[in-house]
């Protein structure tokens, strides 16, 4: 099953038409264009995640190579190594990251580190998960399956199953006091108060009804893994999947998720609005082919990569999606002073490009 994001997860393919929730507004806003990008890194192995600091320095998860990387000035600089590194970000001189050992089948650690001149820290986001669990009560699989279909599933498919032990802290937001994590694997927002781990919210299962494209959930010496005709039509409640969350001026927490289902499903990205003071969440927009990563101006335009659809989508306040640029496989995504700044080409020769933003 797909419990977290990692290389072999990625290879999934996303499709779904863009669906809005619109907000009220008095008037319209102007959907946003790009500028001529420049770049502003390059040959990186899986740049999944990176923060930017106000002077331009930019801090690199290198998933692919196991690596935290600071670039500045033109010189590289390995702050950190370790599995699967992503989930970073950056408050002043501190740099918060994440590092996940294992696979989509097992896990074997998971945790939460900083360095900054006040010291570093680790937290084991495993052990929290063990002795929390905070997706245990949801359910996912399919809603409703007879015994015989049932039957047909391959050992790696459950038919129907509550929230499994698992966490991957995809995405984080270091703020003053706190920092907040999208964990991929529990499912769930958590807030970080020093060693001290909460829940923020759960986000709840995404329906997707099986179309005949969605029987292929694996390959095996090239020839493909296809689940039961008996499928075909049925509603699979997939894991949402948190890949990123950021704070907008109005201080409410934004998500974006990336729904998992087994093999080669077609997951329906989607962004949530989460009250960090309530857990409180509610849908802004779906539709989105693989939202591995957003951005909020502060107008309040949410920026979202969509990492299958080769493009980085803005929503608008009124909830008006459209496309911000046509960008290469991109991932993460973050604001900076009047730019959108991405990593593209994650699969290959990955960059980091800013984009000038008009409109």
């Amino acid at each position: 099953m797909h419990r977290s994001i990692t290389l072999a997860a990625v290879v999934a393919v996303a499709i779904g038409a863009l669906t809005a929730v619109a907000a009220p507004a008095n008037a319209a806003p102007k959907a946003p264009r790009a500028g001529s990008p420049a770049v502003l890194a390059e040959h990186l192995a899986g740049p999944l995640t990176f923060g930017i600091a106000a002077n331009g320095t930019i801090t690199v998860g290198q998933s692919f190579l196991g690596e935290v990387t600071r670039l500045a000035g033109g010189t590289s600089t390995t702050l950190s190594q370790g599995p699967d590194s992503t989930g970073v970000s950056v408050l002043g001189p501190t740099v918060t990251w994440s590092e996940r050992a294992g696979d989509e089948q097992s896990i074997e650690g998971s945790w939460l580190k900083s360095s900054g001149p006040a010291g570093d820290t680790s937290i084991d986001l495993l052990a929290w998960e063990q002795a929390n669990n905070p997706d245990a009560d949801s359910w996912y699989g399919f809603e409703s399956i007879s015994d015989d279909c049932a039957a047909t599933l391959p050992p790696f498919v459950q038919a129907r199953y509550q929230g499994l032990v698992d966490t991957h802290a995809y995405g984080t937001l270091a703020l003053p006091g706190a920092t907040y994590v999208a964990d991929s694997g529990m499912n769930a927002v958590l807030k970080v108060v020093g060693d001290d781990v909460s829940t923020v919210a759960v986000l709840p299962p995404q329906p997707l009804v099986v179309t005949d494209e969605m029987r292929a959930v694996g390959e095996v010496e090239g020839q493909p893994i296809l689940l039961d005709e008996c499928v075909v039509g049925l509603t699979y409640d997939a894991e949402p999947v948190p890949t990123d969350v950021e704070m907008g001026t109005d201080g409410m927490l934004y998500v974006s998720t990336l729904p998992g289902a087994p093999g080669l499903g077609f997951p329906t990205g989607s962004v949530y609005r989460i009250d960090p003071a309530t857990g409180d969440y509610a849908l802004v927009a779906t539709g989105f082919a693989g939202a591995t990563g957003l951005a909020v101006a502060p107008n309040g335009t949410i920026y979202v990569s969509e990492m299958f659809g080769g493009k980085v989508s803005a929503i608008t306040r009124d909830g008006s999606v459209s496309t911000f640029a046509e960008v290469d496989s991109p991932a993460g995504v973050e604001w900076q002073s009047g730019k959108l700044v991405v990593s593209t080409g994650v699969f290959g020769d990955g960059n980091i490009v800013s984009y000038p933003v008009k409109g």
